[in-house]
C-alpha cells in the first residue's frame, strides 16, 4: 500500500465537526482527503450509524480519528469497520468488552468538566459554561471557549450505559494522545485505554480538547498513523 489513507474524524460530546476546523486544514495542505462529519449524539446506535455511512463514502483505506466519546463511537465499530486501516484517540474513550462510560466514571468522583452536567427533560446532557469555559477547554482561548459553548451539541445519557461490545482496537492498529492535564476524561484512565490496546502513544500537555488547543501534535499522530498504514 502506497497511497495515502482518506482521514475521517469523529468529534466528541459537547462539540461538533468544526472542533477539528484546525486539523483539518493542516492534513488538507499536508494532501489528505479529510472528512469531518457531524454526529447527532441522540445515540449510540445513530452515531455509529453516521460513521458507517462517511466511511461507506471513502474510496479506500482510511485512519479514523476519534476525541473523547468519539473513541467510543469508532471502537464500537467492531469487527466490521469497512475501509478502516487504523485508529488514532485523541483523549478517547478506549473501551474494551463489557465496559460503558457511565460504569467507568463511577469509579471515581466526577471530574471537574462533568460534575455539574444540565439534563434537560429530553434527557441530553449540556456542560454549564464555566465548566466548559474553565475545565472541558481550559487551555483555549477564553473567547474561542466561549464560542464552543455556544454551539456546543449536548450528549444523550443513553450513551453513558451503552455497554460495549468486541472493541474495533483489538483488530487494528491504534495511536493514542494521552491529555497529561485532561479534566473531563482521568488521564490516567487515558493511559490505561492506550496501554491495553498495545497503542503508539505520546504524552502531551494539553486539557481535554487538544485538536484546538494543540493541533499539531494531534495531526502528528494522525499522520504518524496513516504513514504506517500506507506503508502496509
Amino acid at each position: 500500500m502506497t497511497a495515502s489513507p482518506n482521514i475521517v474524524l469523529v468529534h466528541g460530546a459537547w462539540a461538533d465537526g468544526s472542533s477539528w476546523s484546525a486539523v483539518v486544514g493542516r492534513l488538507q495542505a499536508a494532501g489528505y482527503s479529510v472528512t469531518a462529519p457531524q454526529f447527532p449524539l441522540t445515540s449510540l446506535a445513530a452515531d455509529i450509524a453516521r460513521l458507517r455511512l462517511a466511511l461507506g463514502r471513502q474510496d479506500g483505506p482510511t485512519v479514523v480519528a476519534g476525541h473523547s466519546y468519539g473513541g467510543q463511537i469508532m471502537t464500537a465499530l467492531g469487527t466490521d469497520a469497512p475501509n478502516v486501516a487504523g485508529l488514532v484517540y485523541i483523549a478517547a474513550f478506549g473501551l474494551d468488552e463489557g465496559e460503558s462510560i457511565g460504569g467507568l466514571l463511577q469509579q471515581g468522583p466526577p471530574t471537574p468538566a462533568l460534575r455539574n452536567l444540565d439534563i434537560d427533560a429530553e434527557g441530553f446532557a449540556w456542560l454549564p459554561q464555566d465548566d466548559f469555559v474553565n475545565h472541558f477547554a481550559a487551555d483555549v482561548d477564553p473567547a474561542q471557549a466561549k464560542v464552543m459553548h455556544a454551539v456546543q451539541q449536548p450528549l444523550h445519557t443513553s450513551a453513558l450505559a451503552e455497554v460495549m461490545g468486541a472493541p474495533a482496537w483489538k483488530s487494528l492498529p491504534s495511536w493514542y494522545l494521552v491529555a497529561d492535564g485532561d479534566e473531563a476524561i482521568p488521564p490516567d484512565a487515558e493511559r490505561q485505554f492506550a496501554a491495553r490496546m498495545g497503542a503508539d502513544t505520546i504524552e502531551v500537555a494539553s486539557n481535554h480538547v487538544a485538536m484546538v488547543s494543540h493541533p499539531d501534535e494531534v495531526v502528528e499522530r494522525i499522520v504518524t498513523a496513516a504513514t504506517a498504514v500506507a506503508a502496509g
